[in-house]
């Protein structure tokens, strides 16, 4: 039998990327902490973290962490709160989220709001900014109850619904049109191209769509507001959401810089096997906003 005091020190160390953040989280001293881990790896009879900076669970450990969201997702629907959590019945739940920072710049605040008439208990959101591309890592690790992200495939113990899809318009401000006398696209892969991180391809894939080549250079942005305002200010090019262009265009901000030509990038909603009736609820919610906002999946 796993005492899940142990599981939820491993938790806090991954969540909070250091022993002594997870003592503070925990109220316990650091010492107590490490001895907990200690007996963890005792049990199990191997590591559970990698120990670096920040610390880092082994493939055992990330199997720890996804039971004990498993676990977390029980008790919530049994109405039991665990120890650790200290949380009184009417208390907000905690829903821990990993999401793109394109969802949380448009659709996804209005998704987690849900009505009073099909809300079954108020929600505490601690939301993690990942690219689409990688942020069901976070769920691999058990360190969210929910990820959305364009992977399709679900996660052992896990399930996935269809969101929709978001639609990349390749744009750029008049002033950068003038600037670098831009007459065909051909001219794009020489020029300063905007991407969010080092895991944002789409830029990628649309010079390779069109001429079979990769941007010449880009500037790191990692704010989806400030994308689009270093696009208006003229820094560079990209693919933005047309559900972050607002009227920009029409309002002659912005341009679309081919006319026609669009990514559709499909999102996904993962959660677990053993969800509960509150997830569930907000799941079902954030479906239908999204099925307002997105574009259908093909």
């Amino acid at each position: 039998m796993i005492d899940y005091q142990l599981l939820d020190a491993l938790a806090a160390i991954v969540s909070e990327k250091g022993f002594e953040k997870a003592a503070k989280k925990l109220f316990i001293t650091q010492s107590a902490v490490s001895r907990r881990i200690h007996q963890l790896e005792s049990m199990i009879g191997e590591p559970v973290l990698i120990r670096k900076q920040p610390p880092k669970p082994t493939a055992i450990g990330k199997r720890l962490l996804n039971h004990l969201q498993q676990v977390r997702q029980l008790e919530v629907a049994l109405s039991i709160r665990s120890l650790a959590d200290e949380n009184l019945q009417d208390s907000p739940l905690t829903v821990k989220l990993a999401a793109n920072a394109d969802s949380l710049a448009t659709w996804l605040p209005e998704a987690l709001m849900l009505p009073k008439a099909e809300k079954v208990c108020d929600f505490r959101f601690e939301i993690i900014a990942e690219d689409q591309s990688i942020a069901l890592k976070r769920m691999k690790a058990g360190e969210v109850m929910v990820c959305i992200c364009s992977n399709e495939e679900p996660i052992n113990g896990g399930l996935v619904s269809a969101l929709g899809a978001f639609r990349y318009k390749v744009i750029a401000s008049p002033n950068f049109v003038k600037r670098h006398n831009i007459t065909s696209v051909e001219q794009l892969t020489e020029l300063p191209c905007l991407v969010y991180d080092e895991h944002d391809k789409l830029q990628h894939q649309l010079l390779n769509e069109l001429n079979k080549s990769v941007p010449k250079y880009t500037h790191i942005c990692p704010s989806s507001e400030g994308f689009k305002q270093a696009m208006i200010a003229g820094l560079g090019y990209g693919l933005l959401p047309t559900l972050q262009l607002g009227d920009a265009i029409e309002q002659g901000e912005l341009i679309d810089l081919v006319p026609g030509y669009f990514i559709d990038v499909p999102l996904y909603w993962h959660y677990w096997q053993t969800e509960s009736p509150q997830l569930k609820s907000l799941r079902n919610f954030a479906i239908k906003v999204a099925s307002n906002k997105l574009e259908t999946l093909a």
